[in-house]
């Protein structure tokens, strides 16, 4: 499942007046990234996902239409998943993305991530066989 583009459209007109913001699709969603730090995702099963920092993360869960981040059967202290309903009005997206970029703006600035050189594609490897014994060319025996 894709994430939903009205959706992005409407966190990017939020966005639109922060600094070093950029869009990462991962995960089957789209991710947003503010000083190369994670703030907020659309994920691709449906809701967000919302960074807001381990000390708030148990205060935002009991915030309705929350649930815990979970990846690969751990949860994600830091990060909280609010479902559709929960960022369906203009308000409500708003306020969780504030949340979000105020703990963004607690943390410290990462340099961008630095892209590894390309890979050189393989090449096959030709094994040479052993040298044939030459013919004789006199008629010694």
């Amino acid at each position: 499942m894709a994430y939903d583009e009205a959706t992005a459209s409407r966190v990017r007109k939020l966005l639109a007046g922060q600094r070093h913001v950029a869009e990462k699709k991962m995960m089957s969603g789209l991710c947003f990234m503010v000083d190369n730090v994670m703030c907020c995702t659309i994920s691709g099963r449906g809701g967000m996902l919302f960074r807001v920092g381990p000390e708030a993360h148990a205060r935002m869960l009991k915030e309705p239409h929350t649930s815990p981040m979970e990846m690969r059967g751990r949860i994600m202290t830091g990060f909280v998943r609010v479902s559709d309903e929960g960022t369906r009005t203009d308000a409500g997206l708003k306020s969780w993305v504030k949340r979000a970029l105020d703990y963004v703006a607690t943390m410290p600035a990462k340099p961008p991530a630095k892209r590894a050189a390309p890979r050189k594609a393989a090449t096959k490897t030709r094994i040479k066989a052993p040298p044939r014994a030459r013919a004789r060319t006199d008629s010694r025996r």
